[in-house]
């Protein structure tokens, strides 16, 4: 059980947001998994957080009786709402982006004038007000809950038509729809007319929380810690798939595809589940045999960005660069001066820190749209190298000057790397692996093979590397035996001594080498990064999309 749980959730577009008991919201990549961001101002529990529709903003409400406005893009506060007497408990932005309604146990709604920061109007209700919601397509109407009833308000603050009686509502994305939690029986009517859709019969016990997939097909119901999909065109009245794991009561649900669903729960997890087959697959996968999914909230060390040149790195968070930047070629990870450093396609060198994520210098350098290029902090200079015209150049990034070049006297070269101990820098052809000093560019050692070619990338460890091929298991040898060849390593498993854990660069996991148990898998976009480093611990990847991921497994719930 964790100490800082999880009490309201919203997904938008990629982006989930958490609220939690400790008052601070997070922000979570919907496909990884990994926290972007922190957002420090409620000194009680959040309740209800709700994102604009253009996601540039956030709302939310907590125990400390106000409601907060957030800038997604810098974490900051734009404003904070003061009225309420008691908790806010629930929190919506009008279609229009310029009304903020609040409920609260005090028994009032309150209607906040964005623009103008004041309460545009109070409206009073005989019991506490738990749950608001703007229609989204109506900015002029809203729908509120009390007293197991539920009222439709026009913002002038009159009521549109007699109450519904029901305990949660929820509007499909296209406005015409909403459906209604009653007892222990699911309504969806139409909109204007009223007209039943569709009903469905709750066996055990009654609902707590229902919301509507993207095209309004499908309809997830959440009793206690199960949830039940329905599909609402079809005339079985039972539930095509059930979604049993949390041992807590479920407290939030959102589609963020046709074909998957999350929830979150007081047991402190947030669960991303995928069906196999929409809308009437037999069968479903719950995602939370991996730390991404299944612990979520209990990271400490996971975020990622960009590596946008538009804009200076030296001060931008990553969460608040765009996701169409250059691509990032290669990743190093150097866990114990607290760096991970990046080169992109656009041979922008950066370094950032591990627990902030935030960039902490940036530095331009030579060979402007080379890929086969690296970089790393070696004893204390920032060194890059990449191979261009049969050479390897050697340069201080800092310093902005070549230190040596050495003659590899061939072109068809299929990565670079820098050792893990700063010593060396390899080069993978299509018949070998070759070693140069770092210090002098003199060649030092070389391997043939004959079972790699286009595709193959390298990984290193000290004096160790290893190749992964997309056609055959890794390989390995040791460059460090003095006055020796290089020596084969017979169980590249090992290269991290005390870890059981390995990093398979070709499936993206991370694998135990004792139970052959695969404990993390990347999905979605960030199943194939372009370039990745691995310690035991930390886990680092870059993309073509520009993002940077890094997790922490020392934090993880395995």
């Amino acid at each position: 059980m964790l100490d800082d749980l999880p009490l309201a959730f919203v997904y938008w577009k990629g982006i989930i947001a958490a609220g939690l008991e400790s008052g601070n919201i997070i922000t979570l990549g919907g496909i990884t998994g990994s926290q972007t961001a922190v957002l420090s101002g409620h000194t009680k529990d959040v309740r209800s957080v709700a994102f604009f529709p253009d996601g540039t903003s956030l709302v939310s409400g907590s125990d400390d009786k106000t409601v907060k406005l957030w800038d997604v893009q810098t974490g900051g506060v734009i404003n904070t709402f003061n009225g309420h007497t008691m908790q806010v408990v629930s929190v919506s932005i009008s279609a229009d982006c310029t009304i903020i309604a609040s409920g609260s146990i005090d028994g009032t709604i309150r209607l906040w004038d964005i623009q103008a920061e004041e309460c545009h109007r109070i409206i009073k209700q005989q019991n506490q007000s738990n749950y608001v919601t703007f229609s989204p397509t109506n900015p002029q109407q809203f729908v509120s809950t009390s007293g197991g009833e539920i009222w439709k308000w026009n913002i002038d603050g009159h009521k549109t038509n007699l109450a519904y009686d029901g305990t949660d509502i929820a509007f499909s994305p296209d406005g015409t729809q909403f459906v209604l939690c009653q007892g222990r029986d699911i309504v969806v009517q139409n909109c204007d007319s009223g007209t039943i859709v569709a009903k469905f019969h709750m066996v055990n016990s009654g609902p707590s929380h229902c919301c509507f997939s993207p095209n309004a097909r499908l309809l997830a119901v959440a009793t206690r810690n199960v949830v039940d999909v329905y599909d609402v065109t079809s005339s079985d009245s039972h539930s095509i798939k059930t979604f049993v794991g949390h041992t807590g009561s479920i407290i939030s649900l959102a589609f963020p595809s046709i074909s998957s669903l999350i929830s979150s729960s007081t047991d402190g997890s947030v669960k991303f589940w995928q069906m196999d087959t929409v809308p009437r697959g037999p069968t479903a996968t719950d995602m939370t045999s991996t730390p991404l999914v299944s612990s979520l909230i209990n990271q400490v060390v996971k975020f990622w960005g960009t590596s946008s040149s538009s804009i200076d790195p030296a001060a931008t968070d990553l969460r608040s660069t765009p996701l169409d930047s250059t691509p990032i070629m290669s990743v190093a990870l150097q866990a114990s001066n607290g760096i991970v450093i990046s080169s992109g396609l656009d041979k922008v060198v950066r370094t950032w820190d591990i627990l902030t994520g935030l960039c902490k210098a940036s530095f331009q350098v030579p060979a402007k749209n080379r890929w086969l290029s690296d970089a790393q902090l070696v004893n204390g200079q920032l060194i890059f190298v990449w191979h261009m015209d049969d050479k390897i150049h050697i340069w201080d990034v800092e310093k902005k000057e070549l230190l040596q070049t050495a003659d590899t006297h061939k072109s068809a070269v299929f990565s670079v790397k820098i050792s893990g101990d700063g010593s060396k820098v390899f080069c993978l052809f299509g018949e070998s692996i070759s070693a140069w000093s770092i210090l002098t560019g003199e060649a030092v050692g070389e391997v043939v093979h004959e079972t790699f070619a286009y595709g193959s990338s390298l990984g290193v460890d000290g004096s160790r590397i290893w190749v992964h091929s997309p056609q055959s298991e890794p390989l390995g040898w040791d460059f460090g035996i003095t006055n020796s060849s290089p020596v084969q390593l017979s169980n590249i498993h090992l290269l991290h001594p005390g870890s059981t854990k390995l990093w398979d660069v070709g499936q993206s996991r991370v694998k135990d080498t004792v139970t052959g148990k695969v404990l993390f898998q990347l999905a979605g976009r960030f199943a194939k990064p372009s370039d990745s480093s691995w310690d035991g611990q930390y886990l680092v990847a870059g993309y073509w999309s520009g993002e940077l991921l890094i997790l922490d497994f020392d934090h993880v719930l395995l």
